[in-house]
């Protein structure tokens, strides 16, 4: 937060009212109340990088040999097995899931289809890597993806700076299961699914590039946050400034020199 040298000015008749022992109390009293506002809206946000090391270990060393994406590790995760010198590329299965917000209660059958099907590939020899990606505990991650729920997005990972492939593809999640997700690797993913290609790219896109990405993510899941009331109030705001700027603009305009000549009226001569 940024505090301009008039706000300075205008705080210290506060700061030398607190010095006086009458206004002590009140000056006290008003910062706790402060405070304790503050507190309030700070409890009511929610926290964008929830991660459980715990659980998330668990999952690793467990049966399903499943890693969980987060904002601090997903990179680190996905080059993870890829190695310097190799021109295969390292293939990762990362479902993005949510809660009861971004899910609406809707993703527990087509995470338990994806479980079971980690834990079979688990034990298959060249089978590829499997990831969970949770956007009710990282909104900043999938903002910064572009990543709707209940989609499998499969990575072709090379040594950098090679780019990544990416293919996505949105499951049903009232009906999905684990055969259904094993075949979609069999019969040959890329015939389904969509190649990724766009701005949100987490590898190739110009944001990605550009180090934007995780920026933007934060700005979207700020505005998420924001009530709908309350964006709008921001729009007028906007809107106002930006017509009193174009007709103060506009008066300077005709103060500064001539004004044309009415309809049907000569322009003066020089």
């Amino acid at each position: 937060m940024r505090f301009s040298t008039a706000s300075a000015i205008l705080g210290l008749p506060l700061l030398a009212a607190a010095d006086v022992p009458e206004y002590q109390a009140q000056f006290e009293n008003y910062l706790g109340q402060a405070q304790s506002f503050l507190g309030k809206i700070t409890d009511k946000i929610p926290n964008p990088n929830r991660h459980d090391p715990v659980a998330a270990a668990e999952a690793k060393a467990g049966s399903l040999n499943l890693d969980v994406l987060t904002l601090n590790n997903w990179k680190d995760t996905l080059y993870g097995p890829v190695k310097p010198e190799s021109t295969t590329p390292e293939e990762w299965w990362v479902l993005i899931t949510g809660g009861n917000k971004t899910c609406f209660g809707h993703c527990g059958r087509i995470e338990a289809a994806f479980n079971e099907t980690a834990g079979k590939w688990a034990v298959t020899p060249g089978a590829p890597h499997t990831a969970l990606l949770n956007c009710e505990n990282q909104p900043v991650l999938c903002n910064a993806w572009s990543a709707p729920v209940g989609a499998i997005w499969i990575f072709e990972v090379l040594p950098e700076p090679a780019p990544v492939d990416i293919w996505t593809k949105r499951l049903n999640m009232t009906t999905v299961t684990s055969d259904e997700i094993i075949a979609l690797r069999e019969e040959g993913f890329k015939n389904s699914a969509k190649l990724h290609d766009g701005f949100f790219h987490p590898f190739n896109g110009p944001l990605a590039k550009n180090g934007l990405a995780v920026p933007v993510g934060w700005v979207l899941w700020a505005f998420n946050l924001l009530p709908s009331w309350a964006f709008m109030i921001l729009v007028s705001i906007f809107s106002r400034t930006m017509m009193s700027n174009r007709l103060n603009q506009q008066m300077d305009g005709n103060r500064g020199g001539r004004r044309p000549p009415q309809a049907g009226q000569a322009a003066p001569q020089r």
